[in-house]
């Protein structure tokens, strides 16, 4: 046998080194740079409008705080009745608006995340490329997660600057900080309730495929659990107080009243509780109220991002296990 004949070795077969996490990133970043750009552009803009009307407020705000000091009396009461008159409402609508914000930036950016390959099936070529099912979900999951829980933190935090002259302990302020849309779009919760947004895309995209379904299911799924946040589940974050009405401050949150009459026994006849409500005030009844006092403020931010962070995970968590079991 000459050496023109002779079999060469063979090789042993080799698996190509998995695609480093910067270049998993980087490709992310590629195919979604417009939709960022987007979210950033709308945030910038909501931001600006916040810092300009926020500057206006602040500074009405000084003004009728100046003229307490200088001068406390009746005038003064009016200029801070005055400023509420000019800007409550504003501020209020503002906030209602705003609360939109962290389930369409949330939803928009994690529902087509996903459903938009898996749909297409371009999906199949990156498994191909070294990148393989749980590096390529978590490249698309994490840089768009810590980037919108960041940003809406930030933002959270500018809000809270342009409505702290309406929670301000006085006898006229108007809100208070517990109030329900207002807590959620300050402290913490306004960035849970973000990443609760995207995480909900994000499943939804893997388990419908199509992307406008997915939105619409997302959006659904996120209204449904903040509303039975605020109706249900926040009151019992922690036993709530009772106090006889009036003894509460500006800044607690009452969630319910009822009055109890000489006896001491709750008042249910619809007659009498029409003939208080009337004026007509008999001796020995009191009002009582259940309420959270303001000093729990920041023990339900803590509890409500601390659930919404575990939920939030724990859809990523089953997105990854959605896309290894069923995405082949």
């Amino acid at each position: 046998m000459t050496a023109l004949n002779t079999p060469a070795p063979a090789r042993p077969a080799t698996t190509p080194p998995p695609v480093p996490w910067r270049r998993l990133a980087w490709v992310s970043w590629r195919q979604y740079r417009t939709s960022a750009a987007g979210a950033v552009a709308l945030l910038g803009v909501l931001a600006l409008y916040l810092v300009i009307m926020g500057l206006r407020i602040r500074g009405a705000y000084a003004d009728a705080a100046a003229c307490s000091l200088a001068a406390p009396g009746k005038g003064c009461v009016g200029a801070f009745m005055l400023f509420d008159n000019d800007y409550f409402l504003i501020a209020e609508t503002t906030a209602a608006a705003l609360l939109a914000v962290p389930a369409l930036t949330g939803v928009f950016a994690g529902a087509p995340i996903l459903a938009r390959e898996l749909d297409s099936g371009t999906f199949r070529f990156a498994w191909t490329q070294g990148a393989g099912r749980t590096r390529w979900t978590l490249a698309r999951l994490a840089l768009p997660a810590v980037a919108l829980t960041a940003a809406a933190a930030a933002f959270s935090q500018l809000f809270g600057w342009f409505f702290y002259p309406f929670f301000a302990g006085r006898e006229f302020a108007q809100a208070s900080a517990f109030a329900p849309i207002y807590f959620t779009l300050t402290g913490i919760a306004f960035a849970a309730w973000a990443l609760a947004a995207f995480a909900i895309g994000a499943v939804a995209g893997v388990l419908i495929r199509r992307v406008v379904p997915a939105m619409a299911a997302a959006l659904a799924a996120w209204s449904g659990l903040l509303l039975a946040t605020l109706l249900y589940l926040r009151q019992h974050y922690q036993a709530p107080l009772t106090a006889r009405a009036g003894q509460t401050s500006l800044s607690s949150w009452v969630i319910g009243n009822w009055w109890t009459g000489p006896n001491g026994r709750r008042v249910t006849s619809e007659h009498q509780i029409i003939a208080l409500l009337n004026g007509g005030v008999h001796r020995g009844y009191a009002q009582w109220a259940i309420y959270q006092p303001g000093t729990r403020y920041w023990h339900f931010q803590l509890i409500e991002g601390g659930w919404l962070l575990a939920l939030s995970l724990l859809l990523i968590a089953a997105t990854i296990w959605i896309v290894r079991r069923r995405a082949a």
